[in-house]
């Protein structure tokens, strides 16, 4: 630790008593009374032996000998407001602004509890405005998403309802019935059996409806429709196909189709239409697989066909013009066997061979 100047731990010691020097005349003599250091002299008290210096009420010789320390006056001062100003002039007078017009001399309270009140709502404006902007800010995103989803929602719902309600409205009645594929079915026939559905918008004809229009035509084996706005209706029907014909039990002939569905009855055997002759009827086993033989035929075999039985399902034999008998055995492999049949007959013609055998398509026989 640095002591104090003069400061050695020790008592210090008195100085010495030196004669005053005699005081020289002229302009920097010191004024009587008066120190070379500045301090003052004090009179002498009676009976002392000379002179004493007073500092603070204490001897100069009491005191220990320090440098003095030089205060130096700042030249100038600059205050708050810019002003310069010399060493020791006036403050200048500033002019009070709004700020100081509203508050006291405690700083920048407001003067008054109007003031804080308006002051504080505008600051709470400013908060809330500023939080509005930050959150906005912040869900643009979120918000444009939004935004899009809403767009393609009402868009979807806009098209669904203008679809529906053009689907039932009077724009979409039925107006024309179209037939394709009747051959021995009168096409206004099947067009008219929908007149009562006529005006009726087509998504509210249901199948249903169809199937009771068409319910009385047997010749129909299989149909479908097709919608077509704004307003017609297209039926496509697949007319039975007659395997044969049969003799009804109350005499004559019955063109049948291979579910046994009377298609007409003719007064003798149509031509390219066999005979067919089963025990049992159209109901039996043996009807079935002659029927199912006389489909699989291709057509050049099948107009020269002029007869077919069966006696027990595994039994078929057909006849061809001229009397030519073929052995035609199960219903199994029937398109392998009539395709064989036919090479034969281009090979040996019906009139040169006394008959055909495919029983066994693997091994054909002639003769």
């Amino acid at each position: 630790m640095k002591r104090p100047q003069g400061f050695d731990g020790r008592t210090p010691r008195r100085p010495r008593r030196t004669p005053a020097p005699e005081p020289r005349g002229g302009a920097d003599a010191p004024a009587a009374g008066a120190d070379p250091l500045g301090a003052v002299r004090a009179p002498a008290p009676a009976g002392a032996a000379g002179p004493s210096l007073r500092y603070g009420g204490r001897d100069a010789a009491d005191r220990v000998t320090t440098e003095p320390i030089v205060v130096v006056e700042p030249s100038v001062t600059i205050p708050v407001g810019g002003a310069v100003r010399a060493p020791g002039a006036a403050a200048p007078e500033v002019e009070p602004g709004p700020a100081a017009a509203t508050a006291d001399h405690t700083g920048d309270r407001p003067a008054d509890a109007k003031s804080a009140r308006r002051a504080l709502a505008a600051a709470e404006r400013e908060r809330r405005r500023y939080e509005k902007q930050e959150v906005r800010r912040f869900t643009k995103r979120s918000r444009r998403r939004r935004l899009t989803w809403w767009i393609a929602g009402g868009a979807v719902a806009a098209v669904t309802v203008g679809i529906v309600a053009g689907a039932y409205s009077p724009l979409m009645a039925l107006r024309e019935v179209r037939v394709e594929g009747a051959s021995r079915i009168p096409a206004d026939s099947i067009a008219a059996a929908f007149d009562g559905q006529l005006g009726t918008p087509l998504t509210l004809i249901t199948g249903e409806q169809v199937h009771a229009a068409l319910a009385d035509f047997r010749l129909i084996e299989t149909y479908s429709v097709e919608t077509i706005p704004p307003g017609t209706l297209v039926v496509r029907i697949v007319e039975r196909t007659p395997v044969g014909v049969i003799e009804a039990k109350g005499g004559g002939l019955e063109l049948v189709d291979a579910a046994g569905v009377v298609i007409d009855r003719p007064a003798e055997r149509p031509d390219g239409q066999p005979l067919i002759e089963v025990d049992g009827g159209v109901g039996s086993e043996g009807f079935k697989a002659v029927a199912a033989v006389v489909r699989s035929l291709p057509a050049e075999v099948r107009s020269q066909l002029v007869g077919a039985s069966a006696e027990t399902p595994d039994d078929v034999r057909l006849e061809l013009a001229g009397g030519v008998p073929v052995v035609w055995g199960g219903a199994n492999d029937s398109g392998l066997k009539a395709d064989v049949l036919a090479t034969l007959m281009k090979a040996a013609p019906p009139d040169t061979v006394p008959g055909y055998d495919v029983s066994s398509p693997e091994a054909p026989i002639t003769g």
